[in-house]
């Protein structure tokens, strides 16, 4: 009767594989394939329910896992101090720490779900946690669902632009008046463990970076539907930022800083406060080695211009600089992504070594290796937004093999999904089949209650958040801006105090200035260039009618090229603005810290060139005022130059492109030369110009330089003879223009010889309408100018650089 009963249980399973590679080669389409397989599900579990003695014979059940009681307070205490370094004995004979003297975290027990390739590759050799360890992180989303407005490209109203074919699944008839929108993420739910490390992988537009965004809180919560949360408490800004980093898809670095020299101001940012400048040294030490970047320690980054360190290597020192605080949560945007099999093998392997401290690794990735594919802990398949596979990289092959399309043995089980992914976004159907199977998959793969992987996945801290911050930093984390010498560590929103923050900016700064003198040299270059040139044309201009004349078309000149020589700063901020906004995002340094720091490292070149351009010109030219005249003449060319950065400055803040900056900068800069009151004084401007006037950065420079010129009395620039220049009489005799005087004279009661001063110094002022404002006035103006400028900078930066999705 058993063998009876026993050869009778082998016929379900046996007739339902028949119905299934029936199906599967079933000229019948996919989705109806699919459809006909999950009937099969059913049926098997329909028959193993109503007829439960033809069923086989179930497997005995695993051993169950021997978990130890959870760790009484004053034990847990014990673990705590024992994994805190006592500073005296962590310094060497000689007084200085060494690289031992950070207390590092231990890694992490091997995770069931990865697969056994990957073994040793990790970094951690199989080593666990001390038994007793209860300190765990657990991150968890829900339904996140994020919706863009759509662009209309046509057709009729009412309807939806044309879709991508991914986003068949839930194409419907729209609503004439409802708003158009299109669902980059659609119900996305998973978590993520501490030492795991999350891949979200997916064809090009799928949603990895978008869910990624999701997850690092790069898109505004307004816009964002679902939940976030760690330790089952929601995530808030300042929190995020001090345990998590995020490292950008592109490599954003400074050129001319050496390997050592970039983590060393990521460790001056993000290291708390407390620690001790060795201290942070010997964590940059122990980084370049866990990052395998011994060789290239000494080596600049690069770039175009100047040869660095390999694609590879870049990448890693990239990452580096966002895991120096050693944060709880990293997240990345597909970092092997440019990168040969090798290199995106390596960055990985450091992506598992940090898992094993005891961080959450969230990365998104595109189409990894077999070799990569082992080091993953879990995976999320992502296609138009929606989830097509959501487990371990070890079940892909069961999955599919249950969805009818096995991998075969020799392909990569990554680029099989992905290229199946890519087959049915083409299809009619779009990937509604594979979004359906999942959903019916997870249903039908879920751990049954009382069994080992149901006590795995229902595994939750028992510690809120604050406690569990608290307890890591306690064992080694050391997480941007921890106070550890308290008795409770604390978050703070910065690591480092406004004063510190500016030091370590400008000090960075000048040493990539430093580094590449050659865009200084050209800047000075073309100042004294056209300082010559301005020599040479206005060479010893006399006290005449055409000298003064000639003075303002001098000063004009002078001071508009002070401001259109700033131009060049526009790229500066350009170049650097994508690192600045990975940097704050996390609160490595305040937004005033940079503005300030902007501002000090920019000042000594403007006084090289303030006084290469006065003393190229100042003499030649023949200025009035002797040494004074010279001082005031060059603090209004520095004052010009300060503005004038200043406004491009803020420029290179508002406009991110470099072509369309330097339209703006050449547009506005020719306004304000018109509305200076040099083509047109400020009594012949129209009224509803003047505004303009009053507005124009050149307007008080040159008239300080004029006040400063003639403003002094005792000159005289038209005499009698010289009334008739610059008019019709100007060809009349000597004897002629002597007796038109004496008739003047017998007019007008006052006696107007030939050498008669007529106009003086301030004559020429009043003429120009320059009468408004003094020299000290005009000067200070010009600077306040400069300072205002900044500070709209500073809010340009503010407003601008809030790094999330609307």
């Amino acid at each position: 009767m058993a063998s009876r009963y026993a050869s009778v249980s082998r016929l379900p399973a046996a007739a339902a594989r028949q119905w299934a590679e029936k199906v599967q080669h079933s000229p019948a389409s996919t989705y109806d394939r699919s459809r006909l397989l999950l009937a099969s599900h059913a049926m098997a579990h329909a028959v193993h329910d109503r007829l439960p003695f033809l069923a086989s014979p179930p497997p005995p059940p695993p051993p169950a896992r021997e978990r130890g009681r959870n760790p009484s307070l004053a034990e847990m205490l014990r673990l705590v101090g024992a994994a805190t370094v006592d500073p005296a004995a962590a310094a060497d004979d000689d007084g200085s720490a060494s690289v031992f003297s950070l207390p590092l975290p231990l890694p992490l027990p091997a995770t069931p779900g990865r697969d056994a390739g990957a073994g040793g590759s990790g970094g951690g050799d199989g080593e666990c946690a001390p038994v007793g360890r209860s300190v765990q992180f657990r991150l968890a989303f829900t339904g996140l669902t994020y919706s863009i407005r759509a662009k209309q490209r046509g057709g009729r109203p009412g309807m939806l632009p044309l879709q991508r074919r991914s986003d068949r699944v839930t194409a419907a008839a729209p609503d004439a008046h409802a708003p158009r929108t299109r669902a980059l993420l659609d119900g996305i739910s998973g978590e993520a463990r501490e030492g795991e490390i999350l891949a979200v992988m997916g064809a090009s537009g799928s949603g990895k970076s978008t869910l990624i965004d999701a997850l690092a809180n790069r898109i505004s919560r307004d816009a964002l539907k679902g939940a976030v949360t760690l330790n089952g408490e929601p995530l808030t800004g300042n929190i995020l930022k001090s345990i998590s980093a995020y490292v950008m898809q592109d490599d954003l670095l400074f050129p001319m800083l050496t390997v050592t020299e970039t983590l060393s101001f990521a460790a001056e940012f993000r290291l708390p406060r407390v620690l001790s400048p060795a201290k942070k040294r010997a964590r940059v030490q122990a980084l370049i080695d866990q990052l395998g970047l011994r060789a290239a320690a000494n080596t600049i980054i690069g770039d175009e211009g100047h040869r660095g360190v390999s694609g590879g290597e870049r990448r890693r020192v990239s990452i580096g600089t966002d895991i120096i605080h050693d944060p709880i949560l990293l997240f990345l945007d597909e970092p092997t992504s440019g990168l040969d099999s090798t290199s995106a093998f390596m960055v990985v392997k450091v992506l598992r070594r940090i898992a094993e401290s005891g961080s959450i690794v969230i990365t998104s990735i595109h189409q990894p290796s077999q070799r990569i594919l082992g080091l993953l802990d879990r995976l999320i398949l992502l296609s138009g937004g929606r989830t097509v596979f959501s487990g371990t990289p070890s079940a892909l092959p069961s999955y599919f093999a249950e969805f009818g399309f096995p991998v075969p043995d020799d392909e990569n089980r990554a680029e099989f999904a992905l290229d199946l992914i890519r087959e049915f976004e083409s299809s009619p159907t779009g990937t509604k089949p594979l979004v359906d199977f999942h959903r019916a998959w997870q249903r039908m793969h879920a751990p049954s209650p009382g069994s080992a992987d149901a006590d795995q996945s229902s595994l939750v801290p028992t510690m809120s958040l604050k406690e569990a911050i608290s307890a890591s930093i306690s064992r080694g984390k050391l997480v941007s801006g921890s106070d550890v010498a308290g008795e409770a560590a604390s978050v703070h929103t910065y690591a480092n105090p406004f004063w510190v923050e500016m030091k370590v900016l400008t000090k960075r700064s000048a040493i990539n200035t430093r580094r590449m003198p050659e865009l200084f040299l050209i800047r000075l270059g073309a100042v004294v260039v056209t300082g010559a040139i301005l020599a040479t044309v206005f060479f010893r201009l006399d006290q005449s009618p055409k000298g003064a004349q000639e003075r303002l078309g001098f000063f004009a000149f002078a001071m508009s090229t002070m401001f259109y020589t700033c131009a060049d700063a526009l790229p500066v901020f350009l170049q650097e603005r994508y690192v600045f906004l990975r940097e704050t995002a996390y609160g490595a340094y305040r937004r005033a810290s940079y503005v300030l720091s902007n501002a000090i490292v920019s000042f000594p070149p403007l006084v090289v060139l303030s006084l290469s351009f006065a003393f190229t010109t100042f003499f030649a030219v023949g200025l009035a005022g002797g040494v004074s005249g010279f001082a005031f003449y060059t603090l209004a060319i520095l004052a010009s130059f300060w503005a004038g950065s200043g406004f491009v400055t803020f420029l290179s803040g508002v406009i991110p492109h470099v072509m369309i900056g330097y339209t703006v900068v050449v547009a506005i800069l020719a306004y304000f030369l018109l509305f200076s009151g040099f083509f047109i004084n400020r009594d012949r401007i129209p009224g509803y110009w003047v505004w303009f006037h009053y507005l124009s950065l050149v307007k008080y420079p040159f008239e300080g330089v004029l006040q400063n010129e003639f403003g002094r009395g005792g000159e005289c620039f038209v005499r009698g003879a010289q009334i008739f220049d610059n008019s019709p009489l100007a060809a009349l005799p000597d004897a002629v223009k002597a007796r038109v005087l004496a008739s003047i004279s017998s007019a007008l009661g006052v006696g107007i010889g030939a050498d008669t001063c007529v106009v003086t110094g301030r004559g020429v002022l009043q003429q120009a309408a320059v009468t408004q404002l003094g020299k000290w006035e005009c000067l200070l103006v010009t600077v306040a100018w400069g300072f205002l400028f900044r500070l709209f900078f500073y809010f340009s930066l503010v407003l601008g650089s809030k790094n999330k999705r609307r």
